[in-house]
């Protein structure tokens, strides 16, 4: 029970922090509002390292389907775990998008733009191109997987660092890739919160855009991370 608890709430406190960051510097009347992409891509980062640290030893710290699916397909994660493991990364990502909500009501109530509000919640493409979107997903999460799947190849990582490194994943992939489509690369970050903004009553709602969400950061990231893994195993290291 103890690796599905962690899960759930490792992806409260990611998507707390996570969207958090975005409300803070995208919405009216916030106290950091135009803090800018670089602000949001460090602070995600940290909502990964952070809770990473706190569950890494009870659930493996994934908070990730897509990186879930990936371990198991490569053999280091069991199959039956699986499902639970993706309801609570959902389910954790629907909370932790529920408190930004509640923590940033009156910065919603102030803001007028439908878009910005539900960019707190979830991603959308900056230009609209299902083929190129989905392939920025698959590579943005092929990257992450790929290189958590380095990691054990660096010899006298002491315990702890590695955190640190996925840390540096995330940063540079939204850096470098974020302007595309947000950078989801994990299901339970856009799904869980996309479904938070469904049903939260704000004013002045945009459409959830469920055409888009339902493809692009699912299956974009379950692709990526499972050829991350062949490719990884492909690859004659010794």
């Amino acid at each position: 029970m103890l690796p599905y608890i962690a899960e759930f709430v490792g992806t409260i406190i990611l998507i707390l922090l996570g969207g958090g960051v975005v409300a803070n510097v995208l919405l009216d009347k916030s106290g950091m509002k135009g803090g800018g992409p670089v602000q949001i891509t460090i602070a995600w980062g940290l909502a990964v390292l952070i809770p990473a640290y706190i569950f890494g030893a009870s659930s493996g710290a994934h908070f990730n389907p897509a990186l879930t699916i990936a371990l198991a397909f490569n053999g280091t994660f069991p199959w039956a775990m699986v499902p639970g493991y993706c309801i609570a990364q959902v389910a954790g990502g629907f909370v932790g998008a529920f408190l930004v909500y509640i923590l940033y009501k009156g910065q919603f109530d102030a803001t007028e733009d439908p878009g910005t509000k539900r960019g707190c919640f979830c991603t959308a493409p900056s230009v609209p191109n299902l083929a190129l979107n989905l392939l920025s997903e698959a590579i943005g999460t092929f990257i992450l997987v790929f290189a958590i799947l380095g990691i054990e190849r660096v010899p006298g990582l002491a315990t702890g660092i590695d955190k640190i490194f996925v840390f540096g994943i995330i940063v540079s992939i939204g850096m470098s890739l974020g302007g595309l489509t947000g950078y989801a690369i994990n299901p339970a970050r856009d799904l869980g919160p996309r479904l938070a903004h469904a049903l939260m009553p704000l004013k002045n709602k945009e459409k959830n855009n469920w055409k888009y969400g339902l493809v692009v950061p699912i299956f974009g990231p379950i692709v990526g991370a499972i050829l991350a893994v062949v490719v990884y195993n492909a690859i004659p290291w010794q």
